[in-house]
């Protein structure tokens, strides 16, 4: 997708390096450092849709096919400076089209749950709903004792 204002590219393969630099810059979600190496290193052996405005790579979506029928948002991040620009929304939207395209009818993203009261991920789970996003289950050990995951899922197809 191309617009004035951005482009969006992909999936790409290979872009670990890029975005590890965009979750360094996100702290209040991918705190710890381990993580974000763990992250850069399976982005580049997944479809990742990269954002860019002004030439400058601001955001990315990597993806985790899982089956035909089902694709999840492995990991979203976009730089801080570039929130509430509506990037976000048009890269899941670049990314729905593509895996509707392909036949897959659900997509799914697992993010913080709301047992764990954390205003950024707060924020994180109103955006997943205003794209259409449902809670599916809430699994309070999963990620560790002070980490529960939400997933979420939405159909597409």
């Amino acid at each position: 997708m191309k617009s004035d204002y951005f482009n969006i590219v992909g999936p790409v393969l290979n872009s670990g390096a890029e975005c590890e630099k965009i979750l360094r810059k996100l702290p209040e979600w991918f705190g710890s450092e381990q993580t974000i190496i763990d992250y850069g290193v399976e982005i580049n052996s997944l479809p990742t849709f990269l954002v860019s405005m002004h030439n400058i790579t601001c955001g990315f979506i990597s993806i985790k096919p899982h089956y035909k029928e089902s694709a999840e948002l492995y990991v979203i991040g976009i730089l801080p400076e570039y929130h509430h620009q509506g990037l976000g929304r048009a890269a899941l939207e670049s990314v729905t089209e593509y895996y509707r395209n392909q036949g897959v009818e659900y997509l799914q993203v697992k993010t913080l749950g709301p047992a764990k009261n954390w205003p950024a991920y707060e924020n994180t789970r109103i955006f997943y709903l205003s794209l259409g996003f449902k809670p599916l289950e809430e699994f309070p050990t999963m990620w560790g004792p002070d980490c529960p995951c939400l997933q979420m899922i939405k159909k597409i197809l």
